[in-house]
């Protein structure tokens, strides 16, 4: 099973870390503001960043790490990788319905193994 860590932004670029093993699901969700709470509160609705694992115990250590990060170190992994901050979303979901799958996700950075 593959797990995912990422990172959600709103249009006034702030930060949400999470990780699932179902990143199209949790997307929609976050898009849809299935949830109240943080992401619903702040319109967090924008995917920017995210790493694949096949380990939970690493994805949830990665996790945690980056939740440690200063926002610059944050902003500096994402614009790494994603220097317009496009939202990724937009590649995993069909544009005429959120939630229809087109494609398996584009691994934007397979997580290392620092145990």
């Amino acid at each position: 099973m593959d797990y995912y860590v990422y990172i959600m932004c709103s249009r006034s670029s702030t930060l949400y870390i999470g990780v699932t093993n179902n990143l199209l699901r949790r997307v929609r969700e976050h898009k849809n503001r299935v949830f109240k709470g943080f992401t619903s509160r702040y319109n967090i609705d924008r995917l920017v960043y995210f790493e694949e694992t096949d380990d939970i115990t690493v994805a949830i250590a990665r996790e945690k790490q980056l939740k440690t990060w200063r926002r610059d170190k944050k902003i500096a992994l994402i614009e790494s990788a994603n220097p317009q901050w496009k939202d990724l979303s937009l590649d995993l979901l069909d544009n005429d319905s959120i939630g229809t799958v087109s494609q398996k996700p584009v691994i934007i950075r397979r997580i290392p193994f620092w145990k």
